[in-house]
């Protein structure tokens, strides 16, 4: 009998992430999709917002600008030879363009101009095409802060600006602006693939955080690392970073610290759990924090101090949250969250990231673990709308019973626009169960 509820187990996980991970070809023409979207709708939107006309990007392959990996067609894997991408925007008419100074045209959505036997020298034909254009600004990816933005090679940049005019070189000017931009700003189709992503991410915590994985006593939390790692690769999917799971306890006298301590322990009844882990797909990245508790023999539920612990945390949360403003910058915003939250007896530390194409993405920062206090440039960066984030805090709780404080990590994607703060999937409001009474997997 148990064989044979475990086979049914076994088939229920597997056709539930059969039903949401799309095959590759698949996955190919949605990411087609979604990148002619933001060529075609977003960009030129964005690039009005900034004030630049002219955006030149150029990269190399096994050298890519940052902002082009998130532009590479889903069948390029890197960009081939010298790839140059220019796109251009009629300050009057609104008109826009963009064009491949390449022997290849990038992908479907963007075509090649350059004919080499017209013209041999390509750096001359990226020059006459700007000449053609005129543009008032011409950016570049050059950032002294946002390293995301800031992936134009010095050999790139003096092939562009020996082959230009000095009538053109003073109009090159950091895209700074443009490239956070395009980086953070979020489309309707990409929220919709983002639900499913988070919603795959979940599950895979879930399984992770049952009996199907876990056996108390025996089980390490390495062990949980690596078969997460291996369901990952199972799905046919990508992590974005290694995972981590650790415990505290009521035996262990040290409070969980952000270092490399107290991961590898074997978990046992009565034990808190906590996973840090994100995977990636469809162009886009998740991170997510749960938490989960090793039921004892004789327990049908958490114990209410830690089920407290967990309301606590998502009290810090909607502080947090409620404080979402448009044109607020991220350390305003930590600011009030830490004040509002002490007032209420609270113990926050708040480290949220933007999340998107990249895991940790250009935007607005608000908070890092080691500074509560603000954080200089990403952390003045005005919040937009169509924004996602991971949000990220922890509250620390003393709990009586275990004579010592523990913290209550939490990590959700949520996503910021013209209606407001959203979760994207919910956030978790109760302590994942291991053992007989987890909902799901081991009821």
């Amino acid at each position: 009998m148990r064989k044979i509820l475990i086979l049914i187990t076994v088939l229920f996980v597997s056709n539930f992430y059969a039903q949401d991970i799309l095959p590759l070809k698949e996955r190919a023409d949605f990411i087609n999709k979604l990148q002619k979207e933001r060529f075609n709708n977003l960009l030129p939107e964005l690039m009005d917002k900034t004030g630049i006309d002219m955006w030149v990007l150029i990269a190399r392959e096994y050298n890519e600008d940052p902002i082009i990996k998130t532009m590479l067609p889903p069948t390029w894997l890197n960009a081939r030879r010298t790839t140059i991408l220019v796109f251009s925007l009629d300050s009057e008419t609104k008109d826009f363009e963009s064009v491949a100074i390449a022997r290849y045209a990038f992908g479907d959505n963007i075509p090649s101009i350059w004919n080499k036997e017209k013209q041999p020298n390509q750096w001359e034909a990226l020059r006459d095409y700007i000449v053609s254009k005129n543009p008032e600004k011409i950016g570049i990816n050059t950032s002294s802060y946002e390293s995301l933005a800031d992936g134009l090679s010095k050999y790139h940049f003096d092939q562009l600006y020996s082959v230009l005019s000095p009538k053109f070189r003073k109009k090159i000017v950091s895209a700074e602006d443009l490239a956070i931009a395009w980086i953070e700003t979020r489309t309707d189709i990409e929220m919709t693939a983002f639900s499913q992503l988070v919603e795959i991410s979940s599950a895979i915590i879930r399984e992770a955080f049952s009996t199907n994985v876990i056996t108390p006593g025996i089980t390490t939390t390495d062990d949980v690392v690596w078969w997460m790692r291996e369901k990952v690769i199972e799905l046919g999917l990508d992590t974005w970073f290694h995972p981590t799971v650790d415990v505290q306890r009521k035996d262990d006298s040290d409070l969980y610290a952000f270092d490399n301590n107290s991961k590898f322990d074997t978990i046992l009844p009565g034990d808190l759990l906590h996973c840090d882990f994100g995977i990636s797909y469809l162009t886009l990245n998740t991170d997510t924090q749960e938490l989960g508790y090793v039921l004892k023999p004789e327990e049908t539920n958490a114990p209410d101090f830690l089920i407290n612990a967990l309301k606590d945390g998502n009290r810090v949360q909607d502080i947090f949250t409620n404080n979402f403003k448009q044109g607020a910058t991220g350390n305003q915003i930590l600011k009030k969250a830490l004040e509002q939250s002490m007032a209420e007896d609270l113990r926050p530390s708040i480290y949220t990231h933007p999340l998107g194409t990249y895991g940790h993405s250009a935007g607005t920062t608000l908070g890092m673990w080691d500074s509560q206090g603000g954080v200089p440039f990403s952390g003045d960066y005005p919040l937009q709308h169509n924004t996602a984030y991971a949000i990220e805090l922890n509250t620390t709780v003393y709990i009586p019973e275990w004579k010592k404080d523990i913290r209550i990590m939490l990590e959700v994607p949520g996503f910021y626009g013209k209606n407001g703060f959203r979760y994207i999937n919910g956030r978790q409001t109760e302590l994942l169960l291991v053992g007989p009474k987890q909902d799901g997997l081991n009821d």
